[in-house]
């Protein structure tokens, strides 16, 4: 059966020995992407760490700082199988680089990593961090449950596996937005990162999208993965009065 009709029906592939070149370069892609967006997501939300109003809070974001660390590391292993040296990759951009907070970066990638360009804008403060983790957390679990379906199998795995930890960071978030309450800090914060988030779905036509998705790397579109998390994300702002 040729790859195209495998894969079109659901096949999977199990190790880069069987990843023919076309493949194997749209898999690194979004590897890429995934562990450059954990490496920066994890050395920008350090810094609450120290912004941290209580103990909870401060253990809350070490743990989201760790974690996200560790998941960049597991994707990182497969990456290995492919070629790509861990020690050189890890060191090879400053993670915790922002630029300004008034910059408009839309869809562009900055800086010669693949993070996702949400990841180039800076925290202001406890606030601003809480409402960043909990609209992008909820991003994050919209792109990682399209991508733990995809077929490349050792790639399906991990996310699954990494998948209830990033729901645990979303909802820590949740619960230290619940208790900052509806302030005129937090709805500034949600006006902010709202449209930064909504960008990290990508464009809403896309001719890599119907690659990704012919090869079974991807199969909810841009477009119905951004409207279901504008759905949740709205319910909940709602419910913390926060739109």
């Amino acid at each position: 059966m040729p790859l195209a009709h495998y894969l079109a029906q659901g096949g999977k592939l199990t190790s880069p020995e069987n990843v023919p070149p076309r493949y194997r370069g749209e898999l690194l892609r979004l590897m890429s992407s995934f562990v450059d967006s954990e490496l920066a997501g994890s050395a920008g939300f350090a810094d609450a760490i120290n912004w941290a109003p209580g103990i909870k809070e401060r253990i809350a974001a070490s743990r989201i700082t760790l974690e996200k660390a560790d998941h960049a590391g597991r994707v990182l292993d497969l990456m290995e199988g492919f070629g790509t040296d861990k020690a050189r990759y890890e060191q090879a951009h400053d993670w915790a680089a922002r630029g300004p907070r008034d910059q408009q970066i839309g869809l562009r990638r900055q800086g010669g990593d693949m993070r996702l360009s949400v990841f180039h804008y800076p925290l202001t403060g406890w606030a601003d961090a809480v409402v960043m983790n909990v609209l992008m957390g909820m991003a994050t679990l919209h792109a990682l449950d399209e991508l733990a379906r995809c077929s490349y199998q050792p790639l399906a795995e991990v996310l699954r596996d990494i998948l209830p930890r990033e729901r645990r960071h979303m909802e820590l978030g949740v619960e230290g937005l619940e208790w900052i309450g509806a302030s005129d800090e937090a709805r500034a914060s949600v006006a902010y990162w709202l449209p930064r988030v909504a960008e990290t779905f990508g464009p809403t036509r896309s001719d890599r999208f119907e690659r990704l998705k012919a090869l079974g790397l991807r199969h909810s579109d841009n477009e119905t993965l951004r409207q279901n998390w504008q759905a949740e994300t709205g319910a909940l702002l709602t419910r913390l009065k926060l739109n």
